[in-house]
């Protein structure tokens, strides 16, 4: 059909299947680039279940065989191939279905096609749903190797100690595994590796390896490359629709032969036990799985995997079909199993390695450069020299750029007023249009050296995601900003740049995941605490740990970069994108833990936090965990805080050791009485309190109470009496004697000499001022030479 819309002649696809008449945005924009879109609370639902939520909709004029109607409802949606004309509008419209380019025949048709590709689907998924299953699956015939590099050494550590709250669950998780064949218990091993136990939000334990500071560094990396993204997307150039298979758990499908297994055993509270799959965070891992998953899918057509995702098309729906029921089978022959709900069937376009294909070809990812060309204007000078230290990070691709900036120079001047002039939006739209444009950006290649800067400010988060160039500059390839949320304001400095680390992570994981890069960072205190090749300190607090843990999973090296060289990010962070609070996960994993730890505390959290900020000394310790410590020295009580300042957190404005509760004084006795209770002694007592409290000198106030405590004194386990030892008995006289001094008696001293065996004495008067050591010995020599020098041992 051909109507008139806006009286503009508008070629549409007539569909009785769809509810409503719908518009593709960038041919909206285009079309009718002076309509504006109003908000509409709405969502729809494609044929295969996908869900599309509408930019707006366009009130419009629409004429068609003489008959014209006003305000029609014409919906914009982010993406499709061309309008289409829906039952809204047919209800009203008159239409000569005799007069249609396509026949009534042909529509049914395409409607019975969608049908009968949704019910092949069904189909496919029945007859293979033993890989749809949520078991482990197991690679049939195929073993990883883990190769040592030469001369290296094993290394074995202790096991970490685990919170008395986290214990039962630990042991859970352990059985769990045990249980369906993912790790063995072993008695002894050379190898060793530390677990961090991270609590789920569901209020499991995921269980992960420390393999940082044991086997990583002493691997022998597979060098197998991952598939170049321009090969993947020249071999999906002919598909029409597109379908994506995640598969569960990959590397967990692996098994490990047995040369190797000792390589990656764990030392937990249970014990030692050995992988006998490969474990997530072991550096060679992406390499030896995109190699497995390419020999399980040799041979297969219209079909591409990288790591873990697979993406399968075909030139039509019939092929499309053959080519998915061909992976479908290969996968169940070899063992593997698939996570539905992350799967995705015939649709018109996917997002796959940071890209979005359709079958018009491979489009640049619009949140790439959302950030930058999206941003608010600054609002205040310091927002404008972050914006412009991003402009002149990259002012080497910007041409004539001091002509383009002049307008937002002025507001720098010293005299100057800051207002927002009419040419400064000019500028500012015009610099933003040229960093986000191909003389800035480069496409990702997985052969240069890539970089991840990011940063955190009071009020938002800022990543880029760089190539270094052969000249050594950086060309980023994407941007991406966006706001804290109100939870997330309360965060400490150091718990909001650990934040900005996860966030820019899970945002560029298509592009760093399976391949090594460099995270640059301005914090140097994180520069320390997530060096690849040192562990995580056991008491940092469970933001730290839940992070180390994520990027255990990454082959990465972490570098240091002053304020003033790290504009790019820096820049994005203090303007960020503006995003919904409810579209935001703040929860790393640790409000449940640390609520319910400081809930079952004797005093109330609303007393902590009371007391907290009537403490000098701690309510000084939250000020500067939030906004940073200064350089100048402390005194004693605060110098306990300073070593502990990279472990120091606030939550529910409570200050945090760790997972413990920094208790402030005027509550420490009652909290010690309650630690106190049942006079369980000063280890055991210690031991309770380092699962839930601190503060400084709380080991002695332990030690104090206990001894003082007439109870604990009663009730303490006596020291063993030492056995008894009887001299033996001498076989001849003068083999043993013994001797002392007595007196002083009447003015003198005696030296008195015994005989072990014949009990005979010998007794010297000596003078109270003759008793040395060499007055002695000539007494002794008196009595050898009288009486012989048989004896042996004297005492």
């Amino acid at each position: 059909m051909k109507p008139k819309v806006n009286d503009i002649q508008l070629p549409m696809e007539l569909d009785t299947g769809s509810a409503v008449s719908v518009m593709p945005k960038r041919q909206f924009e285009e079309t009718f680039p002076s309509v504006k879109l109003e908000n509409v609370d709405i969502s729809f639902k494609t044929y295969t279940g996908e869900k599309i939520i509408p930019l707006g909709v366009a009130k419009v004029t629409v004429n068609y065989d003489d008959q014209c109607f006003d305000n029609m409802n014409l919906y914009v949606v982010p993406k499709g191939s061309s309008p289409l004309l829906g039952r809204e509008w047919l209800r009203k419209l008159t239409v000569d279905w005799s007069k249609l380019s396509l026949p009534r025949k042909e529509i049914h048709t395409v409607e019975t096609d969608k049908k009968k590709v949704s019910e092949e689907i069904k189909a496919m998924t029945e007859k293979y749903k033993d890989i749809f299953d949520d078991k482990t699956g197991t690679v049939k015939g195929i073993k990883a190797k883990l190769t040592l590099k030469e001369g290296s050494t094993p290394v074995f550590c202790k096991a970490r100690t685990v919170a008395f709250a986290l214990k039962p669950k630990v042991d859970a998780e352990l059985d769990r595994l045990e249980a369906e064949g993912t790790i063995t218990k072993v008695s002894h091993s050379n190898w060793a590796t530390p677990i961090v136990p991270v609590l789920k939000k569901s209020g499991q334990v995921r269980i992960c390896g420390d393999f940082r500071i044991t086997v990583n560094p002493c691997l022998q990396v597979d060098e197998y490359p991952l598939p170049n993204i321009d090969h993947i997307f020249a071999n999906l150039g002919e598909g029409q629709h597109f379908s994506k298979i995640d598969l569960r758990q990959a590397y967990l499908h692996l098994e490990v032969d047995e040369d190797s297994k000792e390589y990656i055993s764990i030392n937990t509270q249970k014990g030692l036990y050995r992988y006998n799959k490969l474990a997530f965070g072991i550096a060679s891992a992406p390499a030896i799985w995109q190699r497995t998953i390419e020999q399980v899918l040799l041979g297969l057509p219209g079909v591409q995997c990288l790591l873990d995702d697979m993406i399968i098309t075909g030139k039509t729906d019939e092929e499309h079909l053959a080519n998915l029921e061909g992976v479908l089978k290969r996968l169940s022959e070899y063992g593997l199993k698939i996570n539905l709900k992350k799967c995705d069937f015939f649709k018109d376009s996917i997002t796959f390695c940071g890209h979005i294909v359709d079958k018009h070809g491979l489009h640049k990812q619009p949140d790439k450069i959302e950030a930058m060309i999206n941003a608010p204007r600054p609002k205040d000078v310091p927002q404008l020299r972050a914006f412009l230290g991003l402009v002149n990070y990259y002012r080497k691709f910007l041409p004539d750029l001091a002509t383009i900036l002049s307008p937002l120079f002025q507001l720098l001047k010293k005299d100057n007023y800051f207002k927002w002039t009419k040419s400064c939006p000019v500028s500012f739209n015009r610099i933003k249009e040229l960093v986000s444009s191909k003389c800035v950006l480069t496409h990702y290649d997985p052969k240069k050296e890539i970089k991840l800067a990011y940063d955190a400010s009071s009020y938002g988060l800022g990543a880029v995601i760089s190539h270094v160039m052969s000249d050594g500059k950086e060309r980023p390839i994407a941007f991406a900003s966006r706001t804290l949320t109100k939870a997330e304001t309360n965060y400490s400095h150091i718990d909001k740049e650990t934040l900005g680390i996860i966030w820019g992570i899970k945002k560029f994981h298509s592009y760093l995941y399976g391949r090594s890069f460099t995270l640059v960072t301005h914090n140097q205190p994180l520069s320390y605490i997530f060096n690849p090749k040192k562990g995580i300190s056991v008491t940092a607090s469970a933001r730290l740990q839940r992070c180390a843990i994520i990027l255990a999973g990454y082959d990465y090296k972490i570098e240091f970069r002053k304020t003033s060289k790290h504009a790019n990010a820096d820049s994005l962070s203090h303007l960020p994108l503006k995003v919904e609070e409810e579209t935001v996960s703040t929860d790393m994993g640790i409000n449940a833990l640390n609520t319910a730890q400081v809930d079952s505390l004797p005093v109330t959290t609303s007393s902590v936090q009371q007391e907290t900020r009537r403490d000098p000394v701690i309510s000084t310790v939250v000020q500067y965990t939030n906004y940073g410590w200064p350089t100048e020295k402390f005194n004693q009580e605060l110098n306990a805080f300073y070593t502990r300042r990279h472990e120091l957190t606030v939550h529910q404005e409570c200050l945090m050791w760790g997972l413990r509760v920094v208790i402030p004084a005027k509550l420490r006795q009652d909290v010690l009485d309650q630690v106190h209770e049942g006079h369980v002694g000063v280890v055991k007592m210690k031991m309770l309190a380092r699962s839930y409290i601190w503060w400084p000198g709380i080991d002695g106030d332990i030690e104090t109470l206990a001894k003082q405590c007439t109870g604990c004194q009663q009730s303490q386990h006596m020291p063993k009496s030492a056995p008894i030892h009887p001299w033996e008995w001498p076989s001849k006289p003068w083999e043993r004697i013994h001797i002392d001094f007595a007196g002083p008696f009447l003015g003198y001293m005696f030296l008195i000499i015994v005989d072990s065996h014949s009990k005979w004495p010998e007794v010297i008067k000596m003078t109270t001022g003759n008793t040395s050591a060499s007055s002695t010995v000539e007494v002794l020599r008196t009595v050898f030479v009288r009486n012989g020098i048989a004896f042996q041992n004297c005492q």
